[in-house]
């Protein structure tokens, strides 16, 4: 299987599932949430290996950060990936 490129990955919002799903080949990456109060606390970011490196969590994380600025939510990186995404990324640290 080829490399997607990032314009091939799409992200999906599975809030059923709290979280965001982009699906490449048999591979599902995810981005895991939890909303409290007027809080989205990102809990977990995972990529399977063989799609590690593509941007594909970059994506996710896009994703769920647009999610919370039209909700109007603040956001609570409990993620380490989040985490250091938000702080490499001054244009998102007013949602903390």
């Amino acid at each position: 299987m080829s490399a997607p490129t990032p314009d091939e990955v799409t992200v999906v919002h599975n809030p059923t599932a709290s979280r965001f799903e982009a699906k490449v080949g048999p591979h599902l990456s995810v981005a895991d949430y939890v909303l409290e109060d007027d809080r989205i606390i990102f809990t977990h970011t995972y990529v399977p290996t063989a799609l590690r490196g593509q941007g594909i969590a970059e994506k996710l994380v896009r994703a769920g950060l647009a999610f919370a600025q039209v909700e109007g939510r603040k956001v609570v990186p409990q993620c380490s990936y989040v985490d250091s995404f938000i702080q490499r990324h001054k244009e998102f640290q007013g949602l903390l």
